[in-house]
């Protein structure tokens, strides 16, 4: 990486697969990639690849016993010398692909030191800095989070792959001070039995984005440090502050002039978010909207050989982040998923994140996804994917219990079903796929709890419920989602 940096040579990060072979080398032949790095493990799945442009001299198995005859002719050749401009593309970083097919996002040197150089100095990175880096190195948050930050003061990084049972063993062996994530790290980490040496580490300062409100409460407790959850994308273009008055779970205050929600139909900004006396959002079909920078395109860079998807990106001279969003009256940003990530319930759009947020205070709850499954009459249902902490056990009444106490929690968000995963499916930054999961709905091995009437209990829906509420639909209806 560091040679990329210094080169025009430019470094290109995959993404997660769903069916790795078909996805990886589509994105080999995609961004115009002249030599693959790779291991084992993936050897088969770069059959496919064109054997006229991949031959043995373009494949480099870091594994295999001609690795080193393979690197000896240049062992000592000194590097070409090329001037680089701050203009030139350092690398090629695939999107999460979580809500669609993954994009090659151009990240110029310009935007990967001016990135690194804010980081390190709104965390306070020095020479002392000890970076654990566990996310992996295909994700901005890797690199300009984690890896970079620390490079631009001469500090160490710890690279380590992410694992609950090795995480405090790791800060405690390397002293590590600062850690950074994406999608539900926390969550996962909060699982791990809690010890008498969790609060006397080196940890300072960690780090991320997405992680539940509960979750950072909890953390911050548990171990003992700030966790600054804030805004992130792989195209950038948007950026908030956090004051000190910022609330718990806000995002903060824009950054920038041209930060805005707007009504995507109508390119009007969306009025600020009414809250009642309980927290809930009573206006959310009319305040939640995409996030935009109406002043064009800010740090956004373009995508490789994909020009249509840039012009949906940057269109009137707005960026559209794809993200929901709504705005307190108090000027203060609230992030609320993906734009694909709506529940329409009785003419009511609901983000998912809401309900995620809410359901994720169960102390039994490690993980929760929630998504739009369709409805047999009109609009969508809810339905959530939990993963329960190691030795809980779901029980229906108890769960709607704990729902129908929170007095933050619209009755339009009660789950019509609920399925019990021993894992939640998510992408390689545990951001959770709610896209499989919609598509798997109830057709699952997993339990699945179910409300035959809305507002009734729940009960584990049988293979011939399922099947008798499949031949409710119209025809074409599921084949079609």
């Amino acid at each position: 990486m560091d040679r990329c940096l210094r080169t025009r040579w430019c470094n290109i990060g995959g993404a997660q697969r769903h069916s790795p072979g078909a996805d990886l080398v589509r994105d080999i032949d995609h961004s115009d990639c002249q030599l693959v790095i790779t291991e084992d493990k993936y050897i088969d799945e770069l059959k496919t690849l064109d054997s006229d442009l991949f031959g043995n001299d373009r494949i480099l198995n870091v594994d295999s016993l001609f690795h080193d005859y393979e690197l000896a002719p240049y062992l000592g050749v000194e590097p070409p010398r090329i001037e680089v401009q701050a203009s030139d593309t350092a690398m090629l970083i695939f999107t999460s692909g979580s809500t669609s097919a993954p994009k090659a996002c151009i990240c110029s040197h310009r935007r990967l030191v001016s990135t690194a150089n804010a980081v390190a100095a709104h965390f306070g990175h020095s020479r002392d800095t000890v970076s654990l880096v566990s996310m992996p190195w295909f994700h901005t948050a890797a690199i300009v989070q984690g890896w970079l930050p620390a490079l631009s003061v001469g500090a160490a990084t710890v690279i380590a792959k992410f694992s609950v049972s090795q995480f405090l063993p790791t800060v405690k062996k390397f002293g590590v001070t600062h850690f950074n994530y994406v999608g539900k790290p926390l969550a996962y980490l909060l699982t791990a039995p809690p010890s008498p040496d969790d609060r006397s580490t080196s940890l300072r300062m960690v780090m991320g984005n997405e992680a539940a409100p509960g979750d950072i409460e909890e953390f911050e407790a548990r171990y003992d440090c700030a966790v600054v959850d804030g805004y992130g994308s792989t195209e950038g273009g948007v950026s908030f502050e956090r004051t000190p008055d910022t609330p718990s779970g806000s995002l903060g205050v824009a950054a920038a002039d041209g930060i805005k929600i707007l009504n995507a139909e109508t390119l009007s900004e969306c009025p600020r978010a009414e809250i009642d006396s309980n927290g809930v959002l009573t206006n959310s079909n009319q305040a939640i909207g995409e996030l935009v920078n109406i002043n064009g395109a800010g740090g956004f860079e373009g995508y490789w050989n994909n020009s249509e998807a840039a012009e949906r990106r940057v269109r009137h001279g707005i960026l559209w982040t794809g993200d929901l969003a709504y705005r307190d009256p108090h000027g203060f940003f609230w992030f609320a998923g993906r734009d694909d990530n709506w529940i329409r319930v009785d003419g009511e759009n609901i983000a998912s994140t809401q309900i995620e947020d809410a359901i994720s205070r169960h102390p039994d709850i490690a993980l929760a996804g929630a998504y739009a499954v369709p409805d047999n009459t009109v609009g969508d249902r809810v339905m959530v994917a939990l993963q329960l902490k190691p030795g809980a056990t779901f029980v229906a009444d108890a769960f709607d219990e704990f729902l129908h106490a929170s007095d933050d929690f619209s009755s339009k968000w009660l789950p019509s079903f609920v399925r019990i995963c021993d894992r939640i499916p998510t992408t390689a930054t545990s951001k959770v796929l709610r896209r499989q999961l919609r598509i798997e709905r109830w057709q699952t091995e997993d339990p699945v709890w179910w409300r035959p009437e809305r507002s009734g209990k729940l009960e584990l829906i049988t293979p011939s419920q399922a099947e008798a509420y499949e031949n409710s639909f119209r025809p074409g209806t599921l084949t079609a989602i």
